[in-house]
């Protein structure tokens, strides 16, 4: 069958808003006369990340984003909706009607108009999405946590996708002082996800917002945040995060995670700000171990963000990780069903694989070695190097275990690109980015679906990824 008509015999039931107009899928049409386009510019991409430039008020800065980034977000629309609806019995309608009557009454009036912007654009490049397909797709992160409240509230029958925890994806950590060569922060996250929508989480966002401050951020086609989180605003403040395994906790009446996420990026002076930006209207979505550097006071912290638990340690000499596990035994008992002891867990074999590194390293730690711990293949539990999903650089595809429902043995999910910055760099808003594995292990899509039919379904999107070379990206000046 055509390629072209497999996904559309394949994906029949996501709804027409699947169905792409190709004439919006030219990257390089040219910018038509429109005001709004004013400043706004998207370069080539380097090394397998695209850089976006844009600015101004919400509704340009959405239709930058969608004009210039059509061909991309199109693309990742695609890829999400066939991760949403897969093997389960919701198609997008159901996510679409979510966000219309469940989140966009808690959404304020500047985020809205953004992605009302980022609508036009898409309409501007001949795309038939709407303003429901912008909205569920930039809650995306959030719902399989709604999802499982959902299931409860309306005792309806669990798919065999929501039997398990929501996916846990990422490892990161933040130093300062002692533990670092010059005494200053050092900062650095990659992104664990299914390389079908990893290899596209490859956007390098430079946003000048007439409000609020100036964010460098690595992000998704379509996101008005970063999604896997790793950002640097121009008040000093630099962010990052990895999700709590096994949470479960969604309130529908607060405030998505995505619209605090952005908010707390563009709008805070402080770890402070950062703390009361995301706490305000929590709605358990997306529940993750931020770790928040301030330049300026030369302190990093940890906001352990649960729905009934938050938890705030910081210090202006010391280090925080993440990789899934739950810090505060409290929160792991009352709100995920994480095993704290069991050390075959990816999370808890990263967590003390982190401790190792920050120990042996403790007064060494610069962006040469961040860009070494991100590339680390050292599995604790195995007691040996063994690229999988237990070491820092994940590797499922290559493990016989596997992470839960949506990564299962040797599913095509891991690693798939990384970021960091030290004082040096985050102080002129720039950080350095490696696309794909760091640790210099590509993967190849055809291969890993002849070996491993049972991942058919991905087959019209998946990619090649392949291990890119660390490069800086900073601010247009």
């Amino acid at each position: 069958m055509h390629r072209r008509a497999f996904i559309k015999s394949s994906l029949a039931s996501l709804g027409g808003a699947l169905l792409l107009d190709v004439s919006c899928t030219s990257a390089n049409h040219p910018p038509k006369a429109d005001p709004r386009l004013k400043g706004a510019f998207r370069r080539p991409p380097q090394n397998g990340w695209t850089f976006v430039h844009l600015e101004g008020t919400p509704e340009q800065i959405g239709y930058q984003h969608g004009y210039l980034l059509a061909d991309r977000i199109e693309d990742a629309m695609k890829v999400n909706i066939l991760e949403q609806t897969h093997g389960r019995k919701y198609g997008w309608d159901f996510y679409r009607d979510a966000a219309k009557n469940m989140m966009w009454p808690h959404i304020e009036a500047e985020y809205r108009e953004e992605m009302q912007g980022i609508t036009d654009g898409l309409r501007a490049r001949g795309s038939k999405r709407d303003l429901w397909d912008v909205v569920a797709f930039n809650g995306s992160m959030e719902w399989d946590y709604y999802l499982k409240g959902y299931e409860k509230t309306h005792k309806t029958e669990q798919t065999a996708e929501l039997e398990i925890s929501v996916a846990e994806h990422c490892s990161a950590f933040a130093a300062t002082g002692s533990y670092t060569k010059d005494g200053k922060i050092v900062i650095a996250h990659n992104c664990w996800t299914r390389y079908l929508d990893g290899e596209r989480w490859t956007i390098v966002y430079d946003i000048v917002p007439s409000h609020g401050h100036r964010i460098l951020m690595d992000g998704y086609p379509g996101y008005i945040h970063s999604g896997d989180d790793f950002g640097i605003n121009a008040a000093g403040i630099v962010i990052t995060e990895t999700t709590i395994s096994g949470f479960s906790g969604y309130d529908p009446t607060g405030i998505p995670e995505f619209v605090r996420a952005r908010k707390g990026m563009q709008y805070s002076n402080s770890i402070d700000d950062y703390v009361r930006i995301m706490k305000k209207g929590n709605n358990g979505g997306y529940a993750n171990n931020w770790l928040i550097a301030d330049l300026n006071a030369n302190e990093v912290a940890d906001l352990e963000l649960g729905l009934k638990n938050v938890n705030l340690w910081r210090t202006k000499d010391g280090c925080f990780v993440g990789s899934n596990f739950p810090v505060s035994p409290k929160l792991a008992s009352e709100e995920t069903n994480f095993n704290l002891h069991d050390m075959s867990a990816s999370a808890n074999a990263r967590h003390v694989r982190w401790n190792q590194l920050m120990a042996e390293n403790k007064g060494k730690i610069d962006m040469a070695m961040a860009q070494k711990f991100l590339g680390d293949h050292y599995d604790t539990y195995e007691k040996k190097d063994d690229p999988d999903e237990r070491t820092l650089c994940g590797h499922v595809d290559l493990s016989p275990r596997g992470m839960g429902t949506w990564q299962k043995p040797y599913g095509p999910a891991g690693a798939v690109q990384n970021k960091g910055a030290d004082a040096t760099l985050a102080g002129k808003m720039a950080l350095s980015a490696s696309a794909g594995h760091c640790c210099g292990l590509n993967f190849n899509a055809a291969e890993h679906l002849k070996k491993y039919p049972r991942f058919d379904w991905q087959k019209p999107l998946l990619r090649n990824m392949n291990s890119e070379p660390w490069t800086t990206f900073t601010i247009t000046t």
